[in-house]
């Protein structure tokens, strides 16, 4: 059973709570040489449930959160087509996409331009949607963590999340100069179904010291992100 916790860690201390993080490129040739570079990763549940599923110290219970928080020090699209309905699990798609713009059949290796693709168009799924769907892949830096962690937004939590970064870019404030909040909601979509809804909220700016120190790894992961991406895709 995962552990619940309900009680978040307070970042109200003077002291810079983020330090920055390792030199990834450096932990690679010393640490993980013919080994695949993989981080962990943060769920969310399906059916409308309000906690995430958080890697703890047992890998085999995560911790189950209503909320926590985190820096943003990347983002992008990845689009996943799957033949047939996906259920979970770390099936591979039949075709991904890892910038949501180029995708490739796993079958065959062809590329395939996402903006031509049929499947990319609304009517070409469910209820109307696309058979291909759209995500948003996270790399978010915890508190007192020196390697990223991974969140993969469905689709019905990427409006959510436009909206948050249109928020932060009207103050004139970027994802990573600032601590996220996340939570989740319960919300429905067309057919009728729950599903769970990440909710993005501004914590606090980082200080100077802390921005300074999380900039050079916003950079290290900007630049792996596609490499980073191909790994352990889910």
């Amino acid at each position: 059973m995962a552990n619940e916790i309900v009680k978040s860690e307070d970042n109200g201390s003077a002291v810079a709570q983020y330090t920055g993080g390792v030199d990834l490129g450096g932990i690679m040739a010393d640490e993980l040489a013919g080994l695949n570079l993989s981080f962990d990763r943060i769920k969310i549940p399906s059916g409308g449930g309000l906690a995430f599923e958080v890697p703890g110290d047992d890998p085999d219970s995560p911790d189950s959160v209503k909320e926590f928080k985190a820096v943003i020090l990347h983002h992008h699209p990845i689009n996943c087509y799957y033949e047939e309905e996906y259920t979970g699990g770390n099936n591979p798609p039949d075709c991904g996409s890892m910038d949501g713009h180029i995708g490739i059949v796993a079958e065959t290796g062809e590329v395939k331009s996402c903006a031509d693709c049929p499947f990319n168009k609304f009517g070409s799924g469910k209820n109307g949607a696309k058979a291909c769907k759209q995500k948003r892949r996270i790399y978010l830096l915890r508190e007192g963590e020196q390697l990223p962690i991974i969140l993969s937004l469905p689709t019905g939590s990427l409006g959510e999340f436009s909206k948050y970064v249109m928020r932060l870019l009207s103050k004139g404030k970027k994802t990573n100069a600032v601590v996220t909040k996340f939570t989740l909601k319960k919300a429905q979509n067309s057919g009728g179904i729950n599903y769970s809804q990440a909710v993005f909220a501004l914590d606090r700016v980082l200080t100077d010291a802390e921005l300074a120190a999380v900039a050079p790894m916003s950079e290290q992961v900007k630049a792996m992100a596609n490499k980073v991406a191909a790994l352990d895709e889910e």
